[in-house]
Parts: C-alpha cells; sequence; structure tokens
C-alpha cells in the first residue's frame, strides 16, 4: 500500500489496519513520489564546506574566504555529507530541493503511535516517507541514498533523554528500524530567497532558532508533547509576501503559525532558543515563527521512548524532490 493510500485509509480503518501497516511494511512503493527528471544547478549559499575537519565549535578550520561550491545534484551534495566533507547545518543549503527531518524508532508499538502523531499533527509533522522494516534507503525520493550516512549530524534519545550526537549512525541502527521523513521549512528557503526575501540565519552563517511552545499536539497513544517552531525575521513589508509563499508548501508546515507576539505561543525570550542559534532581528523586522520538524523530537524526550534516532537539529536530508512537489 502506497503511504498516500494510507493516509487516506487512516481516519475511517481500524486500529488493526493501521498497526498492520507499521508492523509488517511502511514502505510507500517505489516510484510513488518522481523527482523532477531535469536537473538542476544550483550554488550552496552556506560557506562552511570544504575540505577541512571541523573543530568542537562546529566552525570550519580553514579560511572563510574560500569559493562557495557548486553542485551539479543533491546526490553530490549528499556524497559530501557522507565523506565528511559537509557537516554543517543545511539551512540555505540546495535551493530548490525537499528537505527534510528524520526519525527512525524500533518496529512496534512506538512506531504504531508515531505514525498515528504525525496523521494527527500534520502541520508540525508533514509525513513524506516511510521506509521498509529495517531499511535505511529511500529510493523513491533520492537515489543512492543511505539514511544512516547521508545527515550531517544524528541524534541518538534513550529512554527519552539526547545520548549522544554523531556523523554516522551505522552502528546504532535497529535492525527492525521503521525510519520516517518529515517535511522541512528548509524546503522553501529557495523560494523566499528568489522573492527576495533574505535569511538572516544564512546571512549570519548561523543554525535556525528553535524554541519550545505552548501549543499542544493532538496525542497518539503514548506520544504526547508540545509544538516546537522556528523563526525567521521578516520585515513588515514582507510579512504578507512570505504568509503567501509558505502557504504554498503544506508539505514543509506551510503558512506560519505565529506572527509577532512571541509570549502568544509560550515563548518568553526570543533571544534564547531551545535548539539552534539565536539570530539578529532588525529594526523593522517582525519575528515569523513556524512549525517545525524538532516536535517529533520533544515529543519522544516528554514521552519517555526507550530508543529513536533522529536528525540534529538543523541538518537534514536533502531529497530528489523539487521543494514544490506536493504529496
Amino acid at each position: 500500500m502506497s503511504l498516500h493510500a494510507a493516509k487516506q485509509k487512516l481516519d475511517g480503518t481500524t486500529e488493526q489496519r493501521l498497526r498492520s501497516l507499521v508492523m509488517t511494511s511502511a514502505q510507500p512503493q517505489e516510484g510513488t513520489l518522481k523527482p523532477d527528471d531535469k536537473p538542476r544547478d544550483y550554488i550552496d549559499v552556506r560557506d562552511v564546506f570544504d575540505e577541512n575537519p571541523r573543530d568542537d565549535n562546529g566552525d570550519a578550520n580553514g579560511s572563510s574566504d574560500s569559493p562557495l561550491p557548486s553542485f551539479s545534484s543533491p546526490q553530490e551534495f549528499r556524497q559530501a555529507v557522507r565523506s565528511g566533507r559537509y557537516t554543517g547545518p543545511t539551512n540555505g543549503c540546495c535551493p530548490g530541493y525537499m528537505q527534510c527531518n528524520l526519525v527512525v524508532l524500533e518496529e512496534g508499538q512506538s512506531a504504531y503511535d508515531f505514525l498515528l502523531f504525525c496523521q494527527r499533527n500534520r502541520k508540525a509533522c508533514p509525513l513524506i516517507e516511510v521506509c521498509d522494516v529495517g531499511s535505511p534507503s529511500v529510493e523513491a525520493i533520492a537515489a543512492g541514498s543511505d539514511l544512516r550516512t547521508d545527515i550531517p549530524k544524528y541524534c541518538i534519545y534513550r529512554d527519552g533523554k539526547l545520548d549522544v550526537e554523531v556523523e554516522d549512525v551505522r552502528p546504532y541502527w535497529p535492525e527492525k528500524s521503521v525510519a520516517f521523513l518529515i517535511g522541512c521549512s528548509f524546503s522553501y528557503d529557495g523560494a523566499l530567497m528568489e522573492a527576495g526575501i533574505p535569511l538572516r540565519s544564512v546571512e549570519q552563517n548561523k543554525n535556525v532558532p528553535m524554541y519550545k511552545t505552548n501549543v499542544p499536539c493532538r496525542p497518539a497513544g503514548s506520544l504526547h508533547g508540545n509544538v516546537v517552531v522556528s523563526m525567521k525575521p521578516i520585515k513588515a513589508t514582507d510579512v504578507a509576501k512570505e504568509v503567501d509563499i509558505t502557504n504554498k508548501y503544506p508539505q514543509a508546515h506551510g503558512g506560519p503559525l505565529c506572527i509577532g507576539c512571541p509570549s502568544a505561543i509560550g515563548i518568553n525570550d526570543v533571544n534564547n532558543p531551545e535548539w539552534g542559534e539565536s539570530v539578529a532581528i532588525l529594526p523593522g523586522e517582525i519575528p515569523v515563527f513556524h512549525a517545525c520538524g524538532i516536535t517529533p523530537q520533544n515529543i519522544l524526550m516528554e514521552s519517555g521512548v526507550s530508543f529513536a534516532i533522529t536528525h540534529s537539529p538543523g541538518h537534514m536530508f536533502v531529497t530528489d524532490l523539487p521543494s514544490e512537489t506536493v504529496i
């Protein structure tokens, strides 16, 4: 059964059928999602890619004046990640292509609950792909990819607590894994830049700021908790344009959850994010908050899930799908 068909049947199916979907085979049929056949050339807008290793602070050891690299395809970018030549955040990278958050759980109740959670909280967790049990491959959306090596940094959670961050999760990958890919707002970075809306985190060479909120998610089985949001400073005169653009990307969290007034969603200090890095909000700009793919990590921690692998905040999986692909 394809993921699309599973989504359509979810609301009316029985728990037994949905449980079977996760326990046996959660992978959509190969070719269900077809990327654009036409290759796209682009320049990576971040300046943190070079041949040198990174220091403990995540900074490149080398000249910041090195030329920006050019890639002919997302496959080439993933290879750079796999080889360890790129380990930074992916905001602003690969504009025009869909980026995804990762959650990997062991086959069983937690995987079933998480699939149900995504269906009930589509704004925060727009589900893009679910892998076969035990598989790290997503050929339908990223040819030649390996979810164990093709993300710049991963988090390992045990009993709801962060255990370690690593750049290769092959030693941790469960034999009976179920891997989920969830849409990311980085997917529309290219559309915003093309519209003349700058990305402050990219300008300042920082990870995006991410915050816990007081907005509750709809619980699913053992999973519960609140939405996490990311923030972009947007000129007041560009807010309407930003809303119009992002609303066209429901597969990447869509339009904002909140515009201005961070206290309305429980954020007391916009300069002190729980994840990522604080960015400057200039005069004439308004903080715009979008639902964020760190929501699952917050849910896994609050729910005390025994084991999970996720991407590290701000470090996404880059697919071959054009950003505007409708899932």
